[in-house]
């Protein structure tokens, strides 16, 4: 998945404004502890930290 693919989700799941602060506040655990964007910043994949981010997040499937 590419970045923009990734970003695009966030937005239409969190909507635009609350995508960013979402990504740079909120901890996970599955991310051994990052938020979103550490772990992006840290060369995770951004399919990966997107399906953290559905678990974590309660995403529904249509939007997955």
């Amino acid at each position: 998945m590419r970045l923009t693919e990734f970003w695009k989700r966030m937005n239409a799941y969190f909507g635009e404004a609350y995508a960013e602060s979402f990504a740079k506040d909120h901890v996970m655990s599955e991310l051994d502890g990052l938020t979103v964007s550490e772990a992006l910043a840290s060369g995770w994949d951004a399919k990966t930290v997107w399906q953290v981010v559905c678990d974590n997040q309660g995403v529904p499937a249509t939007l997955r």
